[in-house]
């Protein structure tokens, strides 16, 4: 039997126990719900969490937008301030080329009034000597003239062609300085003799004015420079032409200097007491076509390119030409330089002028060509003009040679062969370069083909350098130009024709002693 007491507290102890019981499961449904509510809250937080991080994306890819956004902002910006400033450029080069065209327009304008005149001039100055030519021609027709009448006839005549020739070269050496076709050589030069030739030619014409011209020579000078004799010929002539054009009293000095320099030069000084010039008169005085003024061209003539001309031949040359002082009515003095070129070994003359006088004596004193200067010379001229066929004969007839004549380059390579095969070839043959049927061109390449080894000299209107070029690589031996020039063309065929002889006496003794071997 149990005891009272411990029944008591077991009983106790199952109340305590049912009282713990159900506070567990209390507390088990209080942690439930507590669970619950911490599931439920963690979700909410996810969910949060999720907003949170969907809303920071997207303001990052707002950010990102908004940058992208600025940086198109600042590049367009940058754009439109580079297109802004091309703009600008665009009108500054608009202005500018507005301007360039004015100004373009204006010297057009100017070039064309210019050319208008010159035209004009060169009209005038074109049929001035072709009616003299004309009218004296008819008048050496006329039966009722004396024979002193048609000398006089002939000799206008001459004049006034030679005068016509140099206005063609004026125009064509300016064209040729123009489109840079114009070449110059440099060459031992005789520096007193090219200014005795000059001295030669001047003379003529200031004897007709009754005005002096006189040479001076400051201190010694080169006896030769090395230069282009020709150029600087027309340099000195269209210098001293111009002086004596202008000048009605009083006369024209040439002063020569050398001045030993860095770079060693000539200095040729060119004084007249002609009209001389006002300032404004000076204004385009090296411009092509142009003078000092309209009246002076319509008082003296001339087609305004003498300067201009020797202007640039002087700059070639390595010099200048400057106006060193002029005053209306008491004359002009122009200063041309050229460089003198290397003066090694080159002695110095401490007199010139009297090695200028001896070569002036010297050329003026020089004897016509002798009339059997070519005898036994057999040529044969290609050359359709009628003309041109009549002057050449007579001019090679004169000195003794035989002139066969042929009208066309066909003709004249079969004549040439056709004596070479018989045994009697001709000399020299005269070949015009442009002519119908065959051309020059053709016929001396053709010969050459055939193995022709004669002289022949190309003969033609054409009388630039790169054409002297072109009949030499066809074939050509030497090269004469027109108009003739008598002396030189009796020369050229002279040289040729001696050339040949000789040619043909070494054949004749190298065949001689090959017989003998």
């Amino acid at each position: 039997m149990i005891p009272e007491d411990q029944e008591q507290s077991r009983e106790v102890l199952r109340q305590e126990n049912a009282l713990l019981k159900e506070h567990i499961e209390a507390l088990t449904a209080a942690s439930d719900v507590s669970r619950e509510l911490v599931l439920k809250e963690f979700k909410k937080s996810e969910q949060m969490l999720r907003e949170l991080e969907e809303r920071a994306a997207a303001e990052q890819a707002l950010k990102e937008e908004l940058e992208k956004r600025l940086r198109e902002a600042e590049a367009r910006e940058r754009e439109l301030a580079t297109e802004r400033a091309r703009l600008e450029d665009m009108q500054i080069a608009a202005i500018n080329m507005m301007e360039d065209i004015a100004a373009a327009r204006t010297r057009a304008e100017a070039a064309t009034r210019a050319k208008s005149e010159f035209l004009a001039n060169m009209s005038h100055e074109i049929r001035t000597p072709m009616t003299a030519i004309v009218g004296f021609a008819e008048n050496v027709l006329e039966p009722d003239q004396s024979a002193s009448e048609r000398i006089n006839a002939i000799h206008t005549i001459r004049r006034n062609g030679q005068y016509l020739l140099g206005i063609i070269n004026d125009i064509l050496d300016l064209s040729k300085i123009e489109a840079n076709k114009m070449t110059i050589e440099r060459i031992p030069c005789n520096l007193c003799r090219l200014v005795a030739e000059v001295a030669s030619l001047v003379r003529v014409r200031t004897e007709e004015k009754g005005l002096a011209f006189h040479i001076e020579y400051l201190g010694a000078i080169p006896d030769t420079i090395r230069t282009d004799p020709t150029r600087l010929r027309q340099i000195l002539i269209n210098l001293i032409g111009n002086a004596v054009k202008f000048t009605e009293e009083g006369g024209v000095r040439l002063i020569v200097r050398f001045v030993d320099d860095e770079r060693p030069y000539m200095q040729f000084d060119v004084l007249d007491t002609g009209l001389g010039m006002t300032e404004e008169q000076t204004i385009g005085l090296f411009q092509a076509f142009t003078q000092a003024d309209a009246t002076m061209t319509r008082k003296f003539g001339g087609t305004g390119l003498g300067l201009t001309i020797s202007k640039r031949f002087t700059n070639m040359l390595g010099g200048d030409i400057t106006l060193i002082e002029t005053k209306q009515g008491n004359g002009t003095r122009f200063r041309a330089t050229i460089d003198a070129g290397s003066l090694d070994g080159v002695a110095m003359l401490h007199d010139p002028m009297s090695a200028t006088d001896v070569e002036r004596e010297a050329a003026t004193t020089a004897g016509e060509t002798a009339p059997t200067a070519l005898r036994d010379c057999h040529v044969l001229l290609a050359e359709d003009g009628k003309d041109n066929q009549r002057l050449i004969t007579h001019i090679l007839s004169k000195v003794g040679a035989s002139v066969t004549v042929e009208e066309n380059g066909k003709l004249a390579m079969e004549t040439a062969v056709a004596a070479r095969d018989a045994g009697t070839p001709f000399h020299v043959i005269l070949m015009d370069m442009q002519m119908p049927v065959m051309d020059g061109y053709e016929a001396v390449s053709l010969l050459r083909e055939r193995g022709y080894e004669g002289a022949i000299v190309a003969v033609t209107a054409h009388a630039m350098k790169s054409d002297r070029q072109k009949c030499l690589d066809a074939g050509c031996d030497d090269y004469a130009t027109k108009p003739i020039d008598r002396k030189r063309l009796i020369e050229t065929v002279r040289t040729q024709f001696l050339g040949c002889i000789a040619t043909w006496q070494k054949r004749v003794e190298r065949r001689a002693g090959v017989a003998l071997e």
